[in-house]
């Protein structure tokens, strides 16, 4: 069996979830749009659209995309015309960002960009909210982002549900397109602070459990504890992030989730253009140094392996942690290997995804 436990082996559940439960986990999917070495933007986006209509056909519950700047090997920095983009090519599924960084923006715009999905994609769509920047300092000066915006994150969120509730906390603003359409708004986070803000506003809260693993567990266990039910979410829902690689073969599956991480590390450690040119036995070598396996633990949560692998690590993992909903990061680096990713994944739940929508 080639699935990656770690820390799921040890850890014993905090949610006493019933097999019944287990078993009707909803699955998600996100996509950062990544550009392969020799492709463009433009095939990038062909293959978001052919994944999405794979994960609708599949019953997937929703596809988000993230807003990253200035990162060479990724294509979703302009989200909501993305998110448009993708939206006018499918039919049912819900699509939406994971998420727009709402400090690299005044919330009024959001509540505008997103008026204008919901408003010619009723129903199908999501607004997650995170705060960091989606970039290096240096771009984030070029963005003309306030070093100090971050710490408006909490009164950003609630002026931007304002305006898509039609109740502006500023007066004699509105949002048109956006007021009225209450487009839900979900938490993300990598730490104890999204948890807690989700709570306190009654919000979904998704963790991005597929790059940060560490603190997943205790913002979990704060986010159920201090959840207070709103307008929008009579009771807490979490939505927990995990890497997945399914293949018809283990072999095939491990050698796509080797060729995904070598990918990921060259590029963490390539910086510059006097950087050395890393063979993969170089990075093979680096991921058994104490660097190298922190940055090799970024991707803990993986499950890798046959359909029949993937979906007992699924399984195990949403039970593990509680999840109400799993989304899951296809990690395969050929496009058609992430479709297939996504079919063999939906096959291997048996029919017990929730519909789309």
């Amino acid at each position: 069996m080639v699935v990656i436990r770690e820390h799921l082996n040890t850890r014993t559940s905090i949610y006493n979830a019933s097999e019944a439960r287990r078993m009707s986990i909803p699955l998600s999917l996100l996509d950062l749009a990544p550009i392969a070495p020799g492709q463009t933007a433009q095939e990038s986006f062909a293959g978001s659209v052919a994944l999405a209509q794979e994960a609708e056909r599949s019953g997937y519950q929703r596809v988000w995309y993230a807003e990253h700047h200035n990162m060479p090997t990724i294509a979703s920095s302009a989200t909501s015309i993305l998110i448009g983009h993708v939206a006018g090519k499918t039919s049912t599924i819900r699509l939406g960002s994971g998420g727009i960084m709402l400090p690299n923006h005044a919330p009024l715009v959001i509540a505008e960009q997103f008026g204008t999905l919901a408003s010619l994609y009723p129903d199908r769509i999501d607004l997650g909210l995170g705060r960091a920047p989606g970039s290096d300092q240096v771009t984030m000066r070029a963005m003309r982002r306030d070093g100090q915006s971050s710490e408006q994150f909490p009164q950003d969120v609630v002026e931007l549900q304002g305006y898509l509730r039609g109740e502006s906390v500023i007066p004699g603003v509105q949002a048109v397109p956006g007021a009225g359409t209450n487009v839900p708004l979900y938490i993300l986070g990598s730490s104890l602070f999204g948890a807690q803000l989700a709570a306190m506003l009654g919000l979904p809260f998704a963790f991005a459990s597929h790059f940060a693993p560490d603190s997943l567990f205790e913002a979990v266990s704060l986010y159920r504890s201090q959840f207070t039910p709103s307008e929008q979410l009579a009771q807490p829902h979490l939505i927990v992030a995990v890497n997945a690689v399914a293949a018809d073969e283990s072999e095939a599956a491990l050698e796509q989730f080797q060729s995904t991480r070598r990918t990921r590390v060259r590029g963490m450690i390539s910086r510059g253009p006097s950087t050395p040119e890393y063979s993969d036995s170089d990075i093979d070598q680096f991921l058994t140094t104490p660097q190298g396996l922190q940055l090799a633990n970024m991707m803990k949560y993986t499950a890798v392996g046959t359909p029949g692998e993937v979906r007992e690590f699924l399984e195990e993992f949403a039970s593990t942690t509680g999840a109400d909903e799993l989304i899951i990061a296809h990690q395969s680096p050929q496009i058609a290997d992430r479709i297939r990713s996504v079919a063999l994944t939906a096959q291997a739940m048996n029919g017990t995804l929730a519909t789309a929508g």
